[in-house]
């Protein structure tokens, strides 16, 4: 199947993109997992940048921009469909409880402005003339302002620019004006992987199948690290609403109370409450602590609705990145944009993120606001002990470009599967005489990626106790390995055990693999066939593999063509020292690489380092050479200095090779007799 433009996700924000796409007259699929999972169901439909009191200046700037487009942009969808999404500019009232050191302490409150100095009834706060007004109520005017409030709120802000929308009833509208218009929406689609060949996603699998696109958009929230390695987990959200009696004559409650890690949103004849924020992974359903929570906090701002009976539960999981901001714009692939990561926002950030994307792949306009939202923010930063010397040009694979001689930069980064890396030289924790011989090795070494055999792991092998702990798992990249494993089948398991274990050490977003099939128990060559059906079948798991392989120009390509993030020939047989030896096949291979290509085994030396980055490859692996040394620490760093040199002697180039001789001083000019 192919389309024009394929967006993974069917949410609020993969919906909200179709429809601008489509409008502007693109082709687009939307590919839906689970919409009923969604963080769109863990939402109330809040749309109050005020009221949560937004500290990134960037992101508050994101969403009143949001908040501005919600009148034409829900009228524009009504419109299409003739249906209700239940927007109402309504402002939101935000209480404060007494506090014990003072009353009135809105620390804890939902907006935090400064107070006027009379603490009028209705006192404008001094705010920016760029933020939108707010105003604060003492006790006497808030309770007069909404009666029933609890008897410990003391005053509150009152933010009118602030509204709301009925997410369930925008859900819904959404679905029908992209199906109206044409959009083809796919349900029940799980993306297993991207297919990516030279710096370009080239499809998508899923379980119904390959698609293709010219252009592809992650919108998949909570579920986007499945697929790329970036820093977005599920945080659960429970909600729950209760049912208005029919006896009252009207809506108690008129205004939307946001409070204390609590909010209340009435909507017709109910109440809806919310809502958890929950670090449990995937785990679904509601819980009595959950619900309990909730119920307590809510009676404690509005108590008389511990009268109203129980309508409805439900939960979704929001997509939560490290600083809670969203991950928009261009991706480490030139057709692919991400949208993803709107944690809490996501309703809010509909219509904005909607028009920037469509404008970013349509029009190639970025708008300089996306700049603060790129994903590039939560890559690593570089090294200052020892940085790696490349030239700016080898961004991608490392591989040299006509100016290299002219032109070499500091700064160049090696990149893996998307993620940025300082260092060019990888170790690894085997066959040290101790753990302290390898924490001072890998110190030593400047790396920043650590291989790791999962399997003696995870029986403890002799030298591999303790070593979850022994290393900083925060400034080092884990690379588990599949060593050990003699099939495809035995490979993929240990993978997947290798990537929870990741996680354990706190990489939440680790999917790389260091893949080894070695059935030859004598030689350890790697088996090519099962290599390849275990890279395969990873892939389109989401894991970033690089493969460990013979020097085989055309496994490397084949490899190359199924997704693979590196290949990584040998040298010469592990732990053997022998140095490189497949020298002519290592030269085919970088010269026909578009991924990083990785010299793994047979290193015995700092010159053989050094002459395997001179031919072009892009970082190295060594393990056995460092570990056996008599001095691990002083061979690791010289290691480490042979892979610079190496690299910085191959962006230089080296000087022709001649049959005769030619003097370094010139002949003309000396004095004669």
């Amino acid at each position: 199947m192919t389309s024009e433009t394929v967006i993974i996700g069917g949410g609020v924000i993969g919906l909200a993109i179709a429809i601008e796409l489509k409008l502007r007259g693109t082709n687009v699929t939307v590919l839906c997992r689970d919409f009923q999972a969604a963080a769109t169901h863990a939402a109330a439909g809040m749309l109050a940048p005020d009221a949560e009191n937004i500290p990134n200046g960037a992101m508050r700037s994101l969403c009143w921009r949001s908040r501005a487009l919600y009148p034409d942009w829900t009228r524009k969808l009504e419109e299409l469909t003739g249906l209700n999404t239940g927007y109402r500019p309504c402002g939101i009232l935000a209480p404060v409880f007494e506090e014990a050191g003072g009353e009135g302490s809105r620390e804890q409150g939902a907006g935090s402005r400064e107070q006027g100095e009379n603490f009028s009834p209705l006192h404008p706060s001094p705010c920016p003339s760029a933020s939108s007004p707010a105003y604060w109520l003492n006790k006497e005017a808030i309770h007069q302002y909404q009666p029933g409030l609890g008897a410990e709120v003391v005053g509150g802000w009152w933010y009118p620019e602030d509204a709301q929308v009925d997410n369930k009833a925008l859900a819904h509208v959404l679905r029908t004006a992209a199906e109206s218009i044409g959009v083809e929406l796919k349900d029940g689609i799980t993306v297993e992987a991207f297919l990516q060949q030279q710096g370009q996603v080239v499809g998508v699998q899923t379980n119904a199948g390959m698609i293709h696109a010219a252009h592809y958009v992650l919108a998949s929230g909570a579920w986007s690290n499945e697929l790329l390695p970036l820093p977005v987990l599920p945080r659960k959200g429970q909600m729950l609403s209760v049912r208005i009696p029919e006896v009252s004559p009207e809506l108690p409650l008129k205004r939307v109370l946001f409070g204390e890690n609590i909010y209340i949103v009435p909507r017709c004849d109910r109440l809806v409450i919310g809502a958890t924020s929950e670090d449990v992974g995937f785990i679904p359903n509601n819980t009595p602590e959950g619900i309990q929570k909730l119920l307590q906090a809510a009676m404690r701002l509005y108590p008389q609705l511990k009268h109203y009976p129980i309508q409805e539960f439900w939960w979704g999981f929001r997509p939560a990145t490290p600083d809670e901001l969203p991950i928009l714009g261009t991706s480490h692939c030139q057709n692919l944009t991400l949208a993803t990561g709107h944690y809490r926002n996501g309703i809010l950030l509909a219509p904005v993120t909607a028009a920037l994307i469509a404008d970013f792949i349509l029009e190639q306009k970025s708008d300089p606001l996306l700049a603060n939202f790129h994903y590039s923010r939560f890559q690593s930063k570089p090294s200052t002990s020892t940085p790696m010397l490349t030239h700016s040009a080898n961004f991608s694979n490392g591989h040299r470009t006509p100016d290299a001689m002219n032109r070499v930069s500091t700064n160049s980064p090696l990149i893996i599967a998307g993620k940025t890396f300082q260092s060019r030289l990888m170790t690894g924790t085997g066959k040290y005489r101790s753990i302290e011989e390898m924490q001072q090795s890998v110190a030593a070494s400047d790396c920043q990626i650590v291989t790791v055999a999962v399997r003696r792991v995870q029986t403890k092998a002799p030298g591999h106790e303790g070593l979850a702990e022994a290393l900083d798992w925060t400034k080092i990249w884990m690379l588990p390995n599949t060593a050990g494993c003699q099939t495809a089948e035995e490979a993929i398991r240990v993978a997947r055990l290798g990537r929870e274990m990741a996680k354990l050490l706190g990489q939440e977003d680790n999917n790389f693999v260091k893949l080894e099939v070695i059935p030859d128990l004598k030689y350890l060559l790697p088996d090519p066939i099962g290599t390849l059906q275990a890279a395969e079948q990873l892939v389109k798991e989401g894991f970033a593999v690089l493969p460990y392989i013979n020097a085989d120009p055309m496994l490397a390509k084949r490899l190359e063509e199924v997704g693979c993030a590196t290949v990584m020939p040998l040298a010469s047989p592990i732990g053997s020292g022998q140095g490189l030896k497949t020298t002519a096949n290592i030269q085919i291979i970088i010269e026909n690489a578009g991924v990083p290509v990785v010299v793994d085994a047979g290193i015995g030396s700092p010159s053989e380092a050094a002459q395997a980055m001179e031919l072009g490859a892009d970082a190295l692996l060594i393990n056995s050479a460092i570990a056996l040394s008599p001095n691990p620490a002083a061979m690791a760093r010289a290691m480490n200095l042979a892979t610079v040199a190496g690299r910085l002697a191959y962006l230089a180039g080296r000087m022709p090779i001649k049959d005769y001789a030619s003097p370094s001083s010139p002949l003309t000019g000396t004095i004669t007799s």
